[in-house]
């Protein structure tokens, strides 16, 4: 069964830090490249960051340029997102996803919410 799963979602001040994790299970993991996504209240469903399966290309949202970075441990299959100096714009539900490739389809995690608040 494949499948994803988020932690590491939370409460945070501004300025603050949270590292998202995401676990997955049921494929090939070192085959895929691997994306964070998130969607705020009201808002579309937008693309944070984006790692190359073997972390040789890693591309960002034009919002989180600087503050985020994301990594992977192809060992473990686990993609994380590093999030620094958080605003409350950055208050979304975060989901990670594995695109569609060799005759799979996309797959998505069920989402952490990070909440940037005083």
């Amino acid at each position: 069964q494949v499948q994803l799963v988020e932690s590491g979602g939370g409460l945070v001040q501004p300025g603050g830090s949270l590292r998202l994790s995401c676990a997955a299970s049921g494929f090939t993991f070192s085959m895929y490249p691997m994306s964070w996504y998130r969607q705020a209240p009201g808002k579309e469903r937008e693309l944070v960051a984006a790692i190359a399966n073997l972390s040789q290309v890693r591309n960002y949202g034009d919002s989180v340029k600087g503050r985020f970075t994301i990594s992977r441990d192809n060992a473990k299959n686990t993609v994380s997102l590093q999030m620094n100096s958080l605003t409350p714009e950055d208050t979304a539900v975060y989901y990670c996803k594995r695109p569609a490739r060799y005759n799979n389809p996309e797959v998505w995690g069920q989402g952490t919410l990070v909440t940037v608040s005083s």
